[in-house]
C-alpha cells in the first residue's frame, strides 16, 4: 500500500468508484493521516485562509468525516502555545502593566486603573474588549456553529467572498495605524472580524487582518493585533474542549489514541512556529493578495469536488 492509500484511502476509494463521500464509513485515523492534520493546523492556523475550512475539507478527503472534537481541540492548543512562545516577551509586559494599574499602583482613582496613561495596560483592556463578540456568539451560537455553519458550501461561499474582500481592503486601504493607535471602538472592530471566524471559511487572521487593513492598519501590525487577540480566545475555548473531549475520547470514533494526537500536537507546535516568523516577515515586505487569491482557487476546486461528488457538503459525522 502506498502513501497516498495509506493517508487518503477515502478519497482514493470514492474517486475509483465514482460515489460520493457521504456514503463513506468513518473510520478512526492513523499515525500518519494524524500528523498530516497536525502538518495542515499548523500551516493554515496563522494565515488568512482559514484553518478550520482546510481541517474539514482534508479531514473528509482522508477519512470521510470530521477529525473529531478531541483531536481537534487538543492539536490547536500546540498552535496557540506557540503563538504564546514567540509573543511571550509582549504579553509578559502587557499582563504586568495591566495588573499593575488595575491594583492601583500607578493611581488609585478609576482613570488610572484603567490604565489611562499606560498603552500596555490599555492594550490589555482592548484585547479583553476584542475576545467579547467571539465569546458571546460562541455561546449563544454554538449549536448553529457545530452544524448547519459547517455545511462546505457555506465554506466555499465565505472562503471566496472573503478573499475578495481581503484584496480589495488591502490594495485600498492606506497604512497608517499602528497597534499603539487603537482605542477601544477599534478593538471591538477587530473583535467583531474575529467573531465571524466562527463560520469555517471566513479564517479567525483572515477576518480580523481584513477589519484592520479597512481601519487603516499596517499590515503587519494587523497581523500582531490578530495574534494576540486570539490567544485568550483560542487557549479558552481550547482548553475548554479539550477538558471536555478527553473525558469523552472513548466514545469519539476518530480519535488515533494519545500517541498520534501528542506527535501532530508536537509537529502542531514547532511548524506553528516556523510559519509565524515566516509570515510576519512576509507582510513587512508584501501585500495580502496571494492569500486572497489562494482563497479564491481553493474555494473554486472545493466547489467543483462538491459537485462532482468527491466531498459531501455535510461530513458523515455531522449527519448521524
Amino acid at each position: 500500500m502506498n502513501f497516498v492509500q495509506t493517508a487518503f484511502p477515502v478519497a482514493a476509494q470514492t474517486i475509483a468508484v465514482h460515489s460520493t463521500a457521504a456514503t463513506a464509513v468513518a473510520k478512526p485515523m492513523n499515525f500518519i493521516q494524524a500528523v498530516i492534520l497536525g502538518v495542515v493546523q499548523a500551516l493554515t492556523e496563522y494565515l488568512p485562509v482559514s484553518s478550520s475550512a482546510h481541517i474539514r475539507i482534508i479531514g473528509d478527503l482522508m477519512l470521510g468525516s470530521d477529525p473529531g472534537a478531541a483531536f481537534t481541540a487538543i492539536i490547536q492548543i500546540g498552535t496557540e502555545l506557540a503563538v504564546i512562545l514567540y509573543f511571550r516577551h509582549d504579553i509578559a509586559r502587557i499582563l504586568s502593566h495591566w495588573f499593575t494599574c488595575l491594583f492601583g499602583k500607578n493611581g488609585s482613582d478609576w482613570h488610572h486603573r484603567m490604565g489611562a496613561d499606560d498603552r500596555d495596560a490599555l492594550l490589555g483592556w482592548y484585547i479583553i474588549i476584542g475576545t467579547i463578540p467571539i465569546v458571546v456568539a460562541g455561546v449563544l451560537f454554538k449549536h448553529v456553529i457545530e452544524t448547519t455553519l459547517r455545511n462546505l458550501w457555506i465554506t466555499v461561499t465565505v472562503l471566496l467572498v472573503f478573499g475578495i474582500l481581503l484584496w480589495i481592503a488591502d490594495a485600498r486601504s492606506r497604512q497608517v495605524k499602528s497597534i499603539e493607535d487603537m482605542n477601544a471602538k477599534e478593538a471591538l472592530l477587530f473583535g467583531i472580524g474575529q467573531m465571524l471566524a466562527l463560520i469555517p471559511g471566513v479564517s479567525r487572521s483572515g477576518g480580523t487582518i481584513t477589519f484592520g487593513r479597512v481601519m487603516g492598519y499596517k499590515r503587519e501590525d494587523a497581523v500582531r493585533v490578530s495574534f494576540l487577540m486570539a490567544i485568550p480566545a483560542v487557549i479558552g475555548a481550547g482548553l475548554f474542549e479539550a477538558i471536555d473531549a478527553v473525558k469523552n475520547y472513548k466514545t469519539d470514533v476518530m480519535f488515533p489514541g494519545w500517541g498520534a494526537t501528542i506527535a501532530a500536537t508536537i509537529v502542531c507546535f514547532f511548524l506553528g512556529y516556523i510559519v509565524i516568523i515566516g509570515f510576519l516577515k512576509f507582510v513587512s515586505t508584501y501585500s495580502y493578495r496571494a492569500f486572497a487569491i489562494y482563497r479564491i482557487a481553493l474555494a473554486i476546486i472545493v466547489a467543483l469536488l462538491l459537485i462532482s461528488g468527491v466531498l459531501p457538503a455535510v461530513s458523515v459525522a455531522a449527519a448521524a
